[in-house]
């Protein structure tokens, strides 16, 4: 009788096994995926000063490509002239907004900056008013030499986030030559531009195939077809919130100046433009304009305070039911907390505005790319 083979493991011992090896794999795409985000993020944070320019000319050129395509067609032009006639609409328009609004936004602008110490005293002094065993409390504690301690740390952690708020802005705080580079990228912006503008290719990704032949046709169509799906969504996604941003900025602007705010016209602009960067414009100005409200010195108090917080409310009412779903439609798909989530995950990540400007193309890109991997790779 020849003796049964006794297998090496027990079926047991071949699921734990298993287990091991299948956890073993998660851990190790984990941190490869953290590694390459850290190690993006770093590049991006040292080469940001030449990254973002291009980057906003690319994403410009892509948004504006189609009128560029109206004009050639419509008007028989060719591309050149479609261009140079776009620059020119372009010169005009903010020529008529600069004449028209300029002197009195930049006017409000300087005002502002020049009264916030004002405003910090204001606010101590109602705070002195109605809460003085707080802020006796708060004076007791600071005195505290680790309570202080823990507040300077905190100071120069928000200083490093306002300096990531404009990628250039630690280059730009270094010297007059990091000044002088920082105007440069802005000045440069239109020069990318117009190139980008210039190349009669209107889908980026045609000659892309020639470049993969080294992939299997599945997957170079796999490859060819995120890439589409991203730009598709980083086209939509800031052509609707430019959009959106520059209305909600003039409805903000109109109802401020209409309460009877200080500096109104300018806030309400700036409260409106930031919210490209979704939430951030509402936070920034509802945590600026609430105190300017309430304490200014002719016509504040809960009147006022009241009526802001109604134009507020107004606003994103209306960019909520009616400019998002019209503009937007479902483009990103994605839950608020999920989009608050983002602006922060990747806004860390790649280290400033760049990531948070990102954050939502980059977020619905990556539900996008699992989707299509877990219907065509994971469906067995």
């Amino acid at each position: 009788m020849i003796p049964r083979e006794i297998p090496l493991l027990t079926p047991p011992q071949r699921k734990i096994i298993g287990f091991g090896l299948g956890f073993a794999a998660i851990v190790g795409i984990f941190a490869l995926t953290t590694f390459s985000l850290i190690m993006v993020g770093r590049f991006l944070g040292e080469f940001s000063g030449v990254i973002w320019p291009i980057a906003t000319a690319g994403i410009l050129a892509l948004i504006l490509r189609p009128v560029v395509t109206v004009f050639e067609r419509r008007l028989k032009l060719g591309r050149n002239a479609a261009v140079v006639l776009l620059y020119g609409l372009f010169i005009l328009a903010v020529a008529g907004l600069l004449f028209g609004f300029g002197p009195a936004l930049i006017s409000q602008i300087l005002d502002f900056v020049t009264y916030v110490p004002t405003l910090w005293h204001n606010i101590l002094a109602w705070g002195d008013r109605h809460f003085p065993e707080w802020l006796e409390i708060s004076r007791r504690y600071l005195d505290n030499s680790s309570v202080k301690g823990a507040m300077d740390k905190l100071t120069l952690e928000m200083q490093d986030f306002v300096a990531h708020l404009v990628p250039s802005l630690k280059q730009a705080g270094a010297g007059l030559f990091g000044f002088f580079g920082f105007i440069a990228s802005l000045a440069i912006i239109p020069v990318y531009l117009f190139f980008f503008l210039l190349s009669g290719n209107d889908d980026p990704t045609k000659r892309l195939p020639e470049h993969l032949t080294f992939l299997k046709p599945e997957y170079r169509d796999d490859v060819i077809f995120l890439l589409r799906e991203f730009i598709g969504i980083v086209v939509a996604f800031f052509r609707g919130q430019l959009l959106i941003g520059c209305i909600m900025g003039v409805l903000l602007a109109i109802g401020f100046s209409i309460a009877g705010l200080k500096f109104g016209l300018a806030l309400g602009l700036i409260t409106g433009l930031i919210n490209i960067v979704p939430y951030l414009g509402s936070v920034l100005g509802l945590s600026v304009v609430l105190p300017l409200a309430l304490l200014q010195s002719d016509g504040g108090g809960l009147g006022l305070l009241a009526a802001c917080i109604g134009v507020f409310i107004a606003v994103q009412a209306i960019e909520g039911w009616l400019l998002t779903p019209r503009i937007m439609g479902k483009q990103t798909g994605l839950h608020p907390v999920a989009i608050i989530f983002a602006v922060f995950f990747w806004g860390q990540a790649f280290g400033g505005v760049l990531g948070m400007l990102l954050a939502v193309p980059l977020t619905a890109f990556v539900v996008t790319a699992w989707r299509l991997v877990r219907r065509k790779y994971f469906a067995a």
